[in-house]
């Protein structure tokens, strides 16, 4: 299949390229830059120029393909995530239109979704707003819904885990926040891949997919982790002590792939976290 795919040239984005390209599909991936154009020409993908800032430049990519991935999302400013929500939803609203009858793939999360509960591939947010709005309307048309972990991995991008690294390099000390109890579900970015392609080829509409390798990861695992690799001690601190990060770091957000993993048959086989964190 010719898939259109947003955010080609992403951590996750690009590892999708890859596992497209090398299951046979033609891909044709979005940037703005000349950067983004040679990358994406050495990676054998076909380059299409436009921007999620001007969602309207998406809509002949869109229109043209036989299946659509959208993996594109403005992490520019990690701290007002609802901004780039409604950006994601203006760029849903010209995709849609031009995808009906083909496979259509967009990405949510998991985290927040339950907080303190294992949340499965059955909940629905009772009133979606922002990011969560375009996984409705997603569904509505008979796309799939592809949810990745809090922690997309594969080293040197560890996720927000690299960016509490350099917060314990800064501070000198390796901290977790209260008695370091707060889960975090985890995924590697090349099993994350596989199952965009298994949303693409081979999964039903209407349906949600989670891209969980592991159900959670406690805060005190990941800090003793980094403790480990930088040599810094570990310890309780409070969740100020991380910035922004602190309200993501603090909660209990476990969630399970066990229904993913029995309608695709997705079988991650990628390094856990803590291994590719003590890896470093």
């Amino acid at each position: 299949m010719r898939i259109f795919l947003t955010g080609a040239t992403g951590f996750i984005g690009s590892h999708v390229a890859r596992e497209l390209l090398s299951h046979g599909h033609q891909v044709v991936g979005l940037t703005r830059s000349d950067d983004g154009a040679a990358k994406l020409e050495a990676a054998g993908v076909e380059v299409y120029r436009g921007t999620i800032d001007d969602p309207e430049t998406l809509r002949r990519g869109a229109a043209e393909s036989d299946g659509v991935v959208h993996t594109a999302f403005d992490h520019s400013n990690l701290a007002d995530l609802p901004a780039a929500a409604v950006k994601d939803l203006a760029v849903f609203e010209v995709l849609g239109p031009e995808v009906t009858g083909k496979p259509f793939v967009t990405t949510f999360g998991t985290t927040m979704l339950t907080p303190g509960a294992v949340v499965t591939e059955e909940f629905r947010p009772a009133d979606p707003q922002g990011r969560a709005l375009v996984e409705a309307k997603t569904l509505a048309l008979g796309g799939v819904s592809v949810r990745p972990a809090t922690v997309v991995h594969a080293r040197p991008n560890l996720g927000f885990v690299s960016l509490l690294t350099g917060i314990a390099r800064e501070k000198g000390v390796s901290a977790y926040p209260g008695d370091g109890s707060g889960r975090w579900p985890a995924v590697h970015v090349t099993d994350l891949a596989v199952l965009y392609r298994l949303a693409v080829e081979k999964t039903p509409g209407a349906t949600v997919l989670h891209g969980i390798q592991e159900e959670g990861v406690t805060s005190r695992e990941i800090a003793e982790g980094i403790g480990r690799v930088t040599g810094l001690p570990v310890e309780s601190r409070e969740s100020s002590h991380f910035g922004w990060l602190g309200g993501l770091f603090v909660l209990e957000v476990p969630a399970s792939s066990a229904i993913t993993r029995e309608l695709t048959g997705w079988a991650p086989t990628g390094p856990t976290l803590l291994e590719e964190l003590q890896a470093d």
